[in-house]
């Protein structure tokens, strides 16, 4: 017999109205370019319980967020949570459309998610600590992401 694998529930997760406005039609938009990210993150966020803008706490994670979390391979990372067009890995910034991104959105300190890598394995990892984005980042990501979308 082969052993079993242990499946963890999925936390529940929060997202602002804004966040999920832009993020449905960044996962839409990409849809075809690849499918498989962009489900992923539309699963994530019909599962999320959407919140008015000013109601979403600081320690959420959500777009232009800062993050510490700790994975089951013992990696201790900070990173921000971006759209596409402002990914730099070397400078820590991750994208949303990519499986780890689309894991942590909505999650909150002291929470932890499974997501399966690009490799097919699956990680566990486990946010540490969340840091709001500054003021005025809202608008900048806006426009990012219209300029994605378009």
């Amino acid at each position: 017999m082969a052993p079993e694998k242990k499946t963890h529930r999925k936390p529940a997760i929060i997202v602002s109205l804004s966040d999920y406005k832009r993020l449905s039609r960044l996962a839409e938009a990409h849809a075809t370019r690849d499918p498989e990210v962009s489900g992923e993150l539309l699963s994530e966020l019909d599962r999320a319980r959407i919140v008015k803008d000013d109601q979403i706490h600081a320690d959420v994670v959500g777009m232009g967020s800062t993050l510490r979390f700790i994975s089951d391979l013992g990696e201790d990372r900070t990173i921000t949570l971006v759209f596409p067009g402002e990914a730099d890995i070397a400078t820590g910034k991750v994208s949303i459309l990519t499986p780890i991104g689309a894991a942590l959105i909505g999650l909150s300190a002291g929470q932890s998610i499974d997501w399966s890598a690009r490799d097919g394995r699956v990680h566990r990892l486990t946010v540490e600590a969340v840091k709001a984005p500054a003021v005025g980042t809202a608008a900048v990501a806006a426009s990012a992401d219209h300029r994605t979308a378009s």
